[in-house]
């Protein structure tokens, strides 16, 4: 992956001029830098040159941008790098995000650890990668106290058979269940979790567990 050690792009802790497009007032800025779960420091890659935009006004989608670790490869989403003009004015500076496509690749290889570390955030301790005889147990790819999990990383969604293989080893366990998947599901497999109460997650294109069905709402607030 390219981690940014380009012509006219910053590096962690690299500042660069920024001017305002308002009042022409120009000052130096270093993006603010984020520690990854490897233990490195993340900052979003600011590109030499390019002009600031003045912020007008705020929407959730853009206050986050993809970051690759030059570390470990992982992506995160971090807040764009923003500072402030003497002149009141908010500017935003311009980075180069990650791209989809390898988001997407290091999701696919970090699908397991991100499921892990999501149940572990809602309550559930201890969760590993389950192994037997060197290979996943059939149809279970995590489990913990109380808990089993499918991590379905493949380019297909996910189908019902999968999603009711997930259901009996945890009803086999009495445990509670959570499907996640890369490539989401089949119309029958969201049929048939809905109708056994089995929480399916979507692994964005940046990892991030997203819910995809009523139980996996009720999950996220029965854990809040």
């Amino acid at each position: 992956m390219d981690d940014g050690r380009q012509k006219g792009v910053s590096t962690v802790g690299e500042s660069v001029p920024v001017r305002c497009p308002d009042c022409g007032h120009g000052q130096q800025f270093t993006a603010p830098a984020y520690p990854c779960p490897c233990g490195s420091a993340v900052a979003a890659p600011l590109i030499a040159g390019a002009p600031a935009v003045r912020l007008v006004r705020r929407s959730w989608d853009d206050e986050w941008v993809t970051v690759g670790c030059s570390g470990c490869g992982r992506l995160d989403q971090w807040p764009r790098p923003e500072l402030g003009c003497p002149c009141g004015a908010v500017l935003r500076v311009p980075v180069r995000p990650a791209t989809v496509g390898a988001a997407t690749e290091t999701a696919k290889a970090d699908a397991l650890n991100v499921a892990a570390l999501y149940l572990r955030g809602v309550g559930f301790r201890d969760v590993g990668v389950v192994r037997a005889d060197g290979h996943p147990e059939a149809g279970v790819d995590l489990r913990g106290p109380g808990v089993v999990a499918r991590v379905d990383r493949g380019t297909r969604p996910a189908d019902a058979r999968a999603v009711e293989c997930l259901w009996l080893n945890a009803l086999s366990e009495s445990a509670t269940s959570a499907f996640f998947s890369l490539a989401g599901y089949a119309d029958e497999a969201r049929e048939r979790a809905d109708a056994l109460g089995v929480p399916l997650f979507v692994l964005d294109p940046t990892g991030a567990p997203r819910p995809a069905n009523g139980p996996a709402d009720g999950l996220d607030r029965s854990h809040a």
